[in-house]
């Protein structure tokens, strides 16, 4: 198989995200598409010559000239969908978080067993290639011992366009479904052993949002391991700032354009307006592929804020361009080559599954995992108490 042929359920903001790699890497084609709003469609078949177009997923899946099914749809469908995919033999690539439940969770690893097709969960920061270096150097011992990751992450999350949903933490919304598992997943791919157990606490410290806007969580990776994890959405200090003002997408931020999203998000009168913006941020009649396709790609890599891998010997940092080594006696940079293809990683992964039955890291197993651990972060806050883990060890759990 040279190229994937895609089908993609849901043309909303994660689409939009990903759609630079869907349009220029060449191990993937995108062929059909289904999403709610007729506009997008209708895109859809202009930007894509020869694609398709359907009224349902499951019409989507039923489509003879997919390989693969790219399912963003928001979080509560992805039950469902991952589950009408795999009994059509269609292989999975399902946004990040894999379902807000682990029985669901459970549910879609069992289907993608059963049907003998591969399911991956992404994007998230850990196919990131500066964190993919970070990790080689540990397996090679050079520096010795793993013993302690420290992750800090400031941002504007919690005042960028959003749906109700995305403002109720029932239904998949807050930092902790939404962010937490870029941070998870980045210490789980760095420990590269099970995680035991975690405690944690969460902030809804503004009323109006509704949801978690910020986390701290400590967790047991055991024999000496831990890593620490602290997010917050809220607009204030920006840890760009510790980036080199790069931003999450890999291209220079602007210093000078602080508090933009809270003053954007103040000018709205309803969740409605909220809501229409969000929208106008889709894939649709505004937005489509040309200059997706037109785009350079970043000058540096997507990150996911500070990290720090303390090992015995130094302190690793992955960085936008590269990993810098605090060592015992030296202090040096190793520089990594810039992206090609943005978010390439993904499509690498996804192909390498499916045309050469490589077992993939960012397995349903591995998302699994990932959920288990941001339930935990939600279940220690309200509860007081660690949360011990115990769906940590499946097949491709661990690198």
């Amino acid at each position: 198989m040279d190229r994937i042929r895609l089908g993609v359920a849901g043309l909303g903001r994660a689409f939009m995200l990903m759609l630079p790699t869907l349009v220029q890497h060449p191990r993937v084609k995108l062929v059909a598409a289904t999403d709610p709003r007729a506009d997008a469609l209708d895109r859809f078949r202009a930007d894509f010559a020869g694609a398709r177009t359907h009224p349902s997923v499951e019409a989507l899946c039923d489509d003879p000239g997919v390989d693969a099914v790219y399912i963003a749809t928001p979080h509560q469908f992805h039950l469902a969908h991952v589950q009408a995919a795999a009994a059509r033999r269609k292989h999975v690539l399902v946004e990040k978080p894999l379902a807000l439940g682990l029985a669901e969770a459970q549910a879609m690893v069992a289907a993608a067993r059963a049907w003998g097709i591969h399911l991956l969960v992404g994007h998230s920061h850990s196919f990131d290639a500066p964190y993919l270096h970070t990790h080689d150097l540990i397996r090679s011992g050079a520096y010795g011992a793993l013993r302690m990751i420290t992750a800090l992450n400031f941002t504007d999350y919690l005042y960028r366009p959003r749906r109700p949903e995305e403002l109720d933490t029932a239904q998949g919304g807050g930092a902790v479904f939404s962010q937490a598992p870029h941070q998870v997943e980045i210490a789980r791919l760095l420990a590269d052993r099970p995680a035991r157990s975690v405690r944690a606490s969460t902030g809804v410290w503004d009323r109006a949002r509704g949801t978690e806007g910020a986390y701290a969580a400590f967790l047991d990776f055991g024999e000496g391991l831990a890593a620490s994890l602290t997010y917050s959405g809220h607009g204030h200090f920006d840890t760009d700032a510790l980036m080199g003002w790069t931003g999450e997408m890999g291209v220079p931020r602007d210093p000078d354009r602080h508090g933009e999203a809270r003053a954007a998000l103040a000018r709205l009168a309803s969740p409605a307006e909220e809501a229409a913006l969000k929208t106008r941020r889709a894939y649709g009649a505004a937005l489509g592929a040309e200059a997706a396709r037109r785009a350079p790609p970043p000058p540096a890599h997507n990150h996911f804020g500070l990290f720090i891998a303390s090992c015995e010997g130094a302190d690793l940092r992955p960085m936008p361009d590269g990993v810098m080594i605090h060592g015992d006696a030296e202090r040096r940079f190793e520089k990594l080559p810039p992206p090609v293809v943005a978010r390439a990683e993904v499509i690498d992964e996804l192909w390498e599954a499916i045309a050469l039955g490589r077992p993939p890291w960012h397995s349903g197993d591995s998302g699994l995992a990932t959920l288990e651990i941001c339930l935990g972060i939600l279940d220690s806050a309200r509860q007081g108490r660690e949360i011990p883990l115990h769906h940590q060890g499946g097949p491709a759990a661990c690198r």
